[in-house]
């Protein structure tokens, strides 16, 4: 017999931008109910996203570093060998950690939780199966809301004739546990994800192959970083095809032939594992959208919503991968947080302008707002400083010279338009950039700024003073 219970507000989605928002609204005195489908909390961010592959790039540059690069320090280990077991469960550990700490989170906090598959069945009614169904008869679970938000991620895009198998065409998810380090990974797709994980693999032992049918890898970044990028991953090893089609992949044993396709030439590269990584969908299948009225971008596959993440049911809200902007895990953490606060009464609201998005090759890359190419675009008067991390004393203390910071600033008011980082730390040193470029400041803001020394944002402060023209080092 169904059962029935209400709530202030039902979350559908545990991942960063659900389990934020319920927690914000439990702060907020909302009695609240999360709903998530998989065994833990935490979503695709915390179990087989973000964070396993961060733990696995950092075993990975450890791996590297012992191999190729202690001896520079005059630190001699003998021979190296890898147990990518122990690897992989150090991996699992970490995830096990966060996504119990998640629970630990949202019961502290009073919210509801609960595991099953939710489905809207109204305006203010979610459905939920649950799991353990027995005798043939379905274990329902009806609840009552006055809002719901829907926070239920993304996932992979599958392209026809590169159908996922799980063992030899994967996603991101099986190339994060791989049982052997690939004799030859091919990758399609040079976005963030495919370039991450690719590093992970050709530092382990790899050949990695990596297919981008456009000109530039990871194009959404600055043109003068993105090909800064691309001539380091070269240089380390990654072999990366650009202009190239992948017009089919058929599996023969235990081997992936890939045929290539650029221009007229075509060729047949053979690997013994694809990792397909062309992008995500928004996971809205089996939600019942249409039975709640709710409307859909049928190019994107989005959910449009408002200004306070409403869509076109009042009730009903939307954030994270399921509504259009990048597919980022503080994205949705942000609107989380502000559409529970439009829900409560307040003015929630998310600044786009000072979003990051990082990178994590090695080196790292990290970036907020504007490229150079779109202030072009745009027609915005603009300054450009940049400076090189081989002119920053701690950068060289560690050996790590590659890459450089470039700061663009409004041509007439010199307000920071957009910061871009390719070097070592660069996902910790693009937090001053963001905290800047919320306040309004300058780049003079910047360069007044006294900055510790010797330090990797140095070569920040040195790139506020070249954009006036006043760096003591730059030329």
């Amino acid at each position: 017999m169904a059962q029935k219970e209400n709530f202030d507000l039902i979350i559908i989605g545990s991942g960063p931008g659900g389990y934020v928002a319920a927690v914000r609204a439990a702060q907020l005195g909302l009695k609240t109910a999360c709903i998530e489908k998989a065994d833990r909390l935490g979503g695709v961010c915390l179990n087989v996203g973000c964070i396993p592959s961060k733990a696995l790039l950092d075993s990975s540059e450890y791996y590297h570093l012992a191999k190729d690069r202690l001896s520079e320090h005059g630190i001699k280990t003998g021979k190296t060998s890898l147990d990518l077991s122990v690897m992989m469960g150090r991996k699992e550990k970490v995830v096990k950690e966060l996504t119990g700490n998640v629970r630990n989170l949202l019961e502290g906090n009073n919210i509801k939780i609960i595991q099953g598959t939710a489905r809207l069945v109204g305006e203010d009614r979610v459905e939920i199966q649950l799991p353990g169904a027995s005798s043939g008869k379905k274990n329902m679970q009806t609840l009552g809301a006055k809002s719901i938000i829907l926070a239920t991620g993304s996932a992979p895009l599958q392209v026809k004739g590169m159908e996922f198998d799980g063992k030899r065409i994967v996603t991101s998810t099986e190339a994060l546990a791989f049982n052997t380090v690939p004799k030859h990974l091919g990758v399609v797709g040079g976005g963030y994800i495919g370039l991450e994980l690719g590093s992970v693999w050709m530092r382990l032992g790899a050949k990695v192959s990596v297919i981008e049918m456009l000109p530039h890898i990871a194009l959404t970044l600055d043109g003068q970083v993105g090909r800064a990028l691309e001539r380091i991953l070269k240089k380390q090893g990654l072999d990366i095809r650009l202009n190239t089609r992948v017009s089919g992949a058929k599996v023969q044993k235990n081997t992936v032939r890939v045929t290539l396709e650029n221009k007229d030439k075509k060729e047949t590269l053979s690997c013994d594992r694809l990792l397909v990584a062309v992008g995500r969908r928004p996971l809205t299948q089996n939600l019942g959208l249409e039975d709640a009225g709710i409307r859909i971008d049928s190019k994107t596959g989005h959910i449009p919503v408002d200004e306070s993440f409403r869509t076109n049911v009042p009730s009903i809200y939307a954030i994270g991968d399921l509504i259009p902007g990048p597919m980022l895990a503080h994205k949705a953490s942000a609107e989380g947080i502000a559409a529970v606060e439009c829900i409560a009464g307040l003015p929630g609201e998310v600044n786009y302008d000072a979003i990051p998005a990082v990178i994590y090759t090695w080196p790292e890359v990290a970036c907020v707002g504007i490229t150079e190419e779109q202030a072009k675009q745009r027609h915005i008067p603009f300054c450009v400083g940049t400076y090189p991390f081989s002119g920053a004393g701690r950068a060289r203390c560690m050996g790590e010279k590659d890459g450089f910071v470039k700061l663009i600033a409004h041509g007439k008011t010199d307000r920071i338009l957009g910061v871009h980082i390719i070097g070592p730390r660069a996902s910790d040193m693009i937090a001053e950039c963001v905290l800047a470029m919320e306040f309004g400041a300058s780049s003079e803001d910047i360069a007044r700024t006294v900055h510790g020394h010797p330090t990797f944002s140095e070569a920040l402060h040195e790139a506020a003073m070249a954009v006036r023209k006043c760096s003591i080092y730059a030329s």
